[in-house]
């Protein structure tokens, strides 16, 4: 089929960037509930365990942003196709490995794959039609968090059905039918930003990242004031000044740390840590507490398929929520979608946290939760798109998926300082525990509404998403005005 003919079927090339990052979602989460599994099935221990996950998000972590500034350098669809490679490569690792460091190491190389998204992002403003774009955006953006929420629910019938070893199996056929599709389907953008990485920067991101990561993962095992944590966090805040330092006097930075001053931008990226921080935390030990055994005064004692399923209904509804995100972006404006996520999302965490006796309840948060964060997540993401020229798209909508990830990682080390810090007699962690965690993470919900409020909106659409945003633009998805419109 001819390039123009392709730029003519956006539908096909929106098909064949869900299948990739559909594939890259569920790997997200997969593994969460059979931690257990593995752990037995390898013969190591949880603290061991823990990295198949903390591996996946640091590499995520660090190859996002920079894979997004190579996209918008040497091209959209290489980087496209070369994630789904990596993430092949990774999956099929995994899915043999017979060791702890071997599938570690595998779950490296998949989260090369993270760099998808920003790519993902710059392949539809490039190809798609303006009106298109703001909803193309919220859909992958949505199918992130879909994915997430689906790979929790599948990993227990896939388990019982077949081995742990087809949680990875099943992703790398997926995976291998994406690269395929993207290799002969996709066109390449005509968009590029000439330059070259500047490593220094590349380096030194990286090294405060993994400083912050394995301080906020190992945080609950090592105690929050020994040495190694403390030391970690320090050695985080300096290696960040110095990336600062080494972005502002490179000639090419990686991040355009001006572009990051946009208030558009860096209003996202407040709102994207701070809602990260709810919904990885709750997704991650959601599950756990269904687990519980009710004998302990909370819980259900739900199995592995039991307790995905009642984290269904968030798909469904995250998923629903974004497939219609840009027609209600452009009735309503960006900022009002994401506000109204946050605080969707706030309601489910109360439920949680204050409301959790009977099965009912859970499903209705799961739910809600799943409206909020679809919410909040697909205009974000079109937001973004919106806020800053062609050739950044990348590198902008990377960074706010990376904070996000960040958060993630926050909010799941808090929740686990404050389930931990009290245990039953038993071993298992007290109920106050929990509704003490939840409320957090609601709290965190409503400083991310606050923080929405500070985001620029408009009551119109521009025609053009294409001309350099400045510091004074009101950005809404779809479009920019100029801030005498603004509200």
């Amino acid at each position: 089929m001819a390039e123009e003919e392709l730029r003519g079927r956006p539908a096909v090339t929106f098909a064949v960037l869900a299948m990739g990052v559909g594939a890259f979602a569920l790997l997200q989460s997969l593994v969460i509930p059979v931690l257990t599994t593995v752990q037995h099935e390898l013969h190591t221990s949880q603290s061991a365990a823990t990295w198949v996950l903390t591996a996946y998000l640091l590499s995520a972590s660090i190859m996002t942003p920079i894979l997004g500034r190579v996209g918008d350098m040497t091209g959209k669809k290489r980087v496209f196709v070369a994630t789904l490679a990596a993430l092949a490569v990774g999956s099929l690792l995994a899915a043999v490995a017979s060791s702890i460091g071997v599938l570690i190491l595998a779950r490296v190389i998949q989260g090369f794959a993270g760099g998808m998204l920003p790519v993902a992002f710059g392949i539809i403003r490039d190809e798609f039609p303006a009106e298109r774009v703001a909803g193309a955006v919220g859909a992958i953006a949505a199918l992130t968090a879909v994915g997430a929420g689906l790979g929790i629910v599948l990993a227990g019938p896939i388990v019982d059905l077949l081995d742990y070893h087809w949680l990875f199996w099943l992703p790398l056929i997926l995976t291998v039918i994406a690269a395929v599709s993207a290799l002969l389907i996709v066109p390449e953008s005509p968009v590029r930003t000439p330059g070259r990485i500047s490593w220094l920067p590349a380096v030194l991101l990286s090294a405060w990242l993994v400083a912050l990561l394995v301080a906020l993962s190992e945080g609950p095992d090592w105690g929050w004031a020994s040495g190694r944590v403390l030391g970690l966090l320090a050695g985080a805040v300096v290696l960040a000044g110095g990336w600062l330092l080494a972005e502002l006097r490179a000639a090419t930075p990686l991040i355009d740390l001006k572009m990051m001053r946009l208030t558009a931008v860096w209003t996202n990226n407040l709102v994207a840590l701070l809602i990260g921080v709810g919904m990885y935390a709750t997704f991650a030990f959601l599950p756990e507490f269904v687990q519980t055994p009710s004998a302990a005064g909370y819980g259900f004692g739900a199995s592995i398929t039991r307790s995905g399923l009642m984290l269904l209904p968030s798909a469904f509804t995250m998923f629903a929520v974004g497939m219609f995100a840009g027609r209600l972006t452009r009735r309503f404006g960006g900022k009002a979608l994401v506000i109204a996520g946050c605080l969707v999302g706030c309601a489910a965490m109360l439920i949680l946290a204050f409301a959790h006796q009977r099965e009912w309840e859970i499903y209705v948060s799961s739910a809600l939760m799943g409206v909020g964060f679809g919410l909040a997540f697909s205009a974000m993401s079109a937001l973004i798109v919106a806020a800053v020229p062609p050739s950044q798209t990348g590198v902008a909508s990377g960074m706010n998926a990376n904070i996000r990830t960040i958060g993630g990682s926050i909010g799941a080390a808090v929740m686990a300082s404050i389930v931990t810090s009290q245990l039953e007699p038993s071993g298992l962690p007290k109920e106050s525990g929990y509704t003490t965690g939840f409320a957090v993470m609601a709290c965190g919900l409503v400083l991310a509404a606050l923080a929405g409020l500070l985001m620029p909106s408009v009551r119109r659409l521009s025609e053009s998403v294409a001309e350099p945003a400045h510091a004074e633009l009101a950005i809404v998805a779809g479009g920019t005005v100029t801030g005498d419109e603004s509200e």
